[in-house]
Formats: structure tokens, sequence, C-alpha cells
């Protein structure tokens, strides 16, 4: 039975031992995780931190994602985090783990909720530069 054991978008930090330990299970021979880092630029542009906004659906977006991909995928166990607020670079902004039998399934369904995730969840990134500006970054649909 596939177990979606955490979806969360937060102010906190987020940890990838957290998100390990949520998908760890006897039946779990693979685990595949996304990490998305603040990089320090963007189309050529030096970034200086980012401010991650979420509409109030999205943690309830978020959820309805992971649990399509944990039926539409043969794994175990799906968590996935994103962070909100401010972030500097290095920071972790989003984090995604499955857990599956096998390595490719879990891969494959890391790589869609990833996918999907930016798509459809309403969060948006405005980036800082260092010279001054600042450009807002759609990442899912409102």
């Amino acid at each position: 039975m596939t177990a979606v054991r955490e979806t969360s978008v937060s102010e906190e930090p987020l940890s990838v031992d957290r998100m390990l330990a949520q998908v760890r299970d006897p039946a779990v021979g693979g685990v595949a995780l996304f990490v998305g880092v603040v990089r320090d630029h963007d189309h050529g542009a030096s970034v200086t931190s980012l401010d991650y906004t979420a509409h109030p659906s999205a943690a309830t977006a978020l959820a309805a994602c992971a649990e399509r991909t944990a039926e539409a995928y043969d794994v175990l166990t799906v968590a996935v985090s994103h962070r909100t607020g401010h972030l500097e670079v290095g920071d972790l902004a989003v984090v995604v783990a499955v857990g599956a039998a096998h390595r490719q399934a879990a891969l494959e369904a890391c790589r869609h909720l990833i996918d999907t995730l930016k798509e459809q969840v309403p969060i948006w990134k405005e980036q800082a530069f260092t010279d001054g500006g600042t450009e807002w970054v759609g990442l899912g649909t409102a």
C-alpha cells in the first residue's frame, strides 16, 4: 500500500534527513531524493536571495500532487516539503523523497512529482539581484 507520509509548505528550514526518514520502510529497496537549492544566479544575473510566497491553497495542491504521483507509480512511500519565506543562497527550497521496492520506480516518481508540483502548486518566488533589481517567477498556478 502506498503511503504519502508528509506533504508540507512551511517557513521552517527543510531537512533532507527528516524527509529520508519519512520514506524509509522495510519494504523499500530504493529511495530517490530531489533537493532544490537556492543558487546564486539566474539568466546570467547574480542572485542574492529569494522570497517564496504560497497561495493559501498551496498545501492542498501539494498534497494532491503527492497523492496522484503515489497512485500513478509503483512506489511505497512519498514525502515532499516546500519552503516559503526568505531564503538565502544555499538554503533548501524543496525536498522530494520517494521510496519504492526498486530504484527505477522511485526515480521516475520523484522526477514526476517535482515536475508536477512546479506546474501545479501555487508558489511563487521573488528573486533579488546584486544590482538591486527583483523578478517574480511563477512556480505554480493560482
